[in-house]
């Protein structure tokens, strides 16, 4: 009997991965906090008018969005109310354009679903949307919603 043994196939000692889920878990959760969810980036100034009787509406995602007020870079664009359709600028007569490649856009069961809801500034002049309704009538989208914020108690 030797006293001696030889220590054979002793390698490195295996890496601890017992917090590596907690660790996936936190940069998950950090990046879930941390990332903004916006679609458009608003060029006109928007303070939507109050109502008493407001309604949620129930789908979001078929619903398109037409943003009308004062550009928020007055010095460039002038004080004039101006149509933000998507990301751009836009005039009266390309909202029916606007309907069309939104439809084409969406599947064939929710096309005659959308609602095309108007972001107006409390301060913009009706004539301005009544132009914006006759347009979306020509192009066949009778579903619009008027967005507003909910009015506070005076009590």
């Amino acid at each position: 009997m030797s006293k001696f043994k030889t220590k054979k196939g002793k390698g490195s000692a295996a890496i601890n991965t017992s917090s590596l889920p907690d660790i996936i878990f936190m940069l998950l959760f950090f990046f879930m906090v941390t990332t903004t969810m916006r679609e458009v980036t608003y060029k006109v100034k928007m303070k939507l008018p109050e109502a008493t009787e407001i309604q949620k509406l129930e789908k979001k995602s078929l619903v398109s969005y037409i943003y009308v007020g004062p550009p928020v870079n007055s010095k460039t664009f002038g004080t004039n109310t101006r149509i933000q359709l998507n990301d751009q600028f836009a005039v009266v007569d390309d909202i029916q354009e606007f309907v069309a490649n939104d439809r084409q856009k969406r599947p064939e069961a929710d096309r005659q679903k959308v609602t095309f809801s108007l972001k107006v500034d409390s301060e913009t002049r009706m004539g301005i949307v009544t132009d914006i309704k006759q347009e979306l009538r020509k192009a066949g989208a009778f579903k619009i919603n008027y967005s507003s914020r909910r009015a506070r108690d005076k009590n």
